[in-house]
């Protein structure tokens, strides 16, 4: 006899059982369906790209995460490390069959060779949407209302999304003389919210070797109290008066809407990666901030310049979904489900297989999720096959019941039975118990 291979799995990554892999099937249905409701259409892209196009404009930090190697062809390939970089070359290679403005979304997963650890894995599924062929206030904020729209959808809703503007903030280091710096002064901003601002200010002194700087630079992204006051801050400081206008714009557009409220202006949002040049955002939620931004993203002049000379401007966002469930899943907002049915049709006889199967095809066409269990095993085996798959209806039909065409409804939760009732009875219980 051959010597077993033992069952294992690659260090970072991980199998999804049914539960977790309902509850991320679950999400991203309703997350599609927002993106359609607001005319984003899906793409997808290749797993494997060739490694100039993936890494031409990444630093070194990128290039020990990504998976490497030589195909049968001989060719330098990697696999995509998120989906930004794949839509630029996707715009880029498809311009002339586009239509501008184009809005997409793409949910898939993505890898990075960076080290394990609680909650981060080398695995992972990003869910990103832009619009690119558009530089208005107007796509902006269609961008921020779908990102409040799509949480909405997950019954995420207590958030508070931060809001900056990239172009200010460069005019402004351009301003005080250190846009030559701004790299490290972006990614020291960025630190703020971990190591305080005692910390970012003596950073920023080393890196400005000017202590008034550094202090402009910390008035500059502490703002105020309400959005007008830490806009007039920020507009006194840089004068980048057309960035402040479109601000001004957006949360126009914000109040008309009535979402005013989930956003908030947070000079310190700055966002690391240096292709954004407009609106960056990043989402917390309330409840659990320590996790980190769970969606998050900007406005970018000319993501596709390393692939075409034509300049398309877009905006987008990202939502962090492994994040985003582990979040939820703290704060006790997942229910778990081990299957996508609504009522298991219990094996009573196995000499009414047929009936049991014809009721089940008659269930499934009134949109009823049902199953028949195949075998006649005793009751509390079927039972407890049916709890663990978190099913939440059963049905018991003996000879007679099938010959009347009538069955027993049970509900497996509160035990409460109906007797003798038809398949339309039976919808309409199910179905107003998925409403409550």
């Amino acid at each position: 006899m051959d010597t077993l291979i033992q069952p294992r799995i690659l260090k970072g990554f991980r199998d999804y059982l049914p539960d977790a892999e309902i509850q991320r099937a679950l999400l991203v249905e309703k997350l599609t369906q927002v993106f359609r409701s607001y005319g984003f259409v899906p793409i997808d892209t290749p797993v494997l790209e060739y490694s100039e196009i993936l890494l031409r404009k990444s630093d070194g930090e990128t290039e020990k995460q990504v998976f490497r190697f030589e195909d049968n062809g001989r060719r330098d390939v990697a696999m995509r490390f998120d989906l930004t970089v794949p839509f630029a070359r996707f715009v880029a290679e498809h311009k002339d069959e586009l239509y501008l403005p184009f809005k997409r979304y793409h949910i898939a997963k993505v890898w990075r060779g960076e080290k394990p650890q609680a909650g981060r894995y080398r695995e992972f599924m990003q869910c990103d949407f832009d619009m690119v062929g558009s530089d208005s206030a107007s796509a902006d904020f269609e961008i921020l209302s779908l990102m409040k729209s799509a949480l909405a959808s997950l019954d995420v809703t207590d958030i508070t999304i931060r809001m900056s503007h990239r172009g200010m903030f460069n005019v402004f280091l351009e301003k005080i003389g250190l846009k030559n710096k701004s790299e490290d002064i972006l990614r020291t901003v960025d630190k703020l919210a971990k190591i305080g601002k005692e910390e970012v200010s003596a950073l920023l002194t080393d890196i400005a070797s000017d202590q008034a700087k550094a202090s402009s630079i910390l008035r500059f992204i502490e703002g105020a109290s309400t959005f007008e006051e830490t806009l007039t801050i920020m507009e006194e400081l840089s004068s980048a008066h057309e960035e402040a206008k479109r601000l001004r714009t957006i949360r126009s557009m914000m109040c008309a809407s009535g979402i005013d409220k989930t956003f908030v202006l947070d000079p310190s949002i700055t966002r690391g990666l240096d292709y954004y040049t407009g609106i960056v955002y990043e989402t917390f939620l309330n409840e659990l901030p320590s996790i980190g931004s769970v969606c998050s993203g900007g406005r970018y002049d000319n993501l596709a310049g390393l692939y075409m000379k034509e300049t398309i401007s877009g905006v987008g966002s990202s939502i962090g979904l492994d994040r985003l469930i582990a979040g939820l899943e703290q704060l006790g907002k997942i229910k778990t489900r081990g299957s996508f049915l609504d009522v298991e049709i219990f094996c009573l006889d196995e000499e009414l297989s047929v009936e049991y199967q014809a009721l089940a095809e008659t269930l499934r066409s009134s949109g009823i999720a049902a199953e028949v269990f195949p075998e006649a095993k005793k009751m509390n085996q079927q039972y407890v096959v049916a709890e663990k798959k978190g099913i939440s209806f059963g049905i018991l039909m003996k000879k007679e019941d099938a010959e009347k065409k009538v069955f027993t409804l049970k509900n497996l939760a509160t035990r409460e039975v109906f007797e003798g009732i038809t398949v339309e009875k039976a919808a309409s219980i199910i179905f107003a118990s998925k409403k409550e």
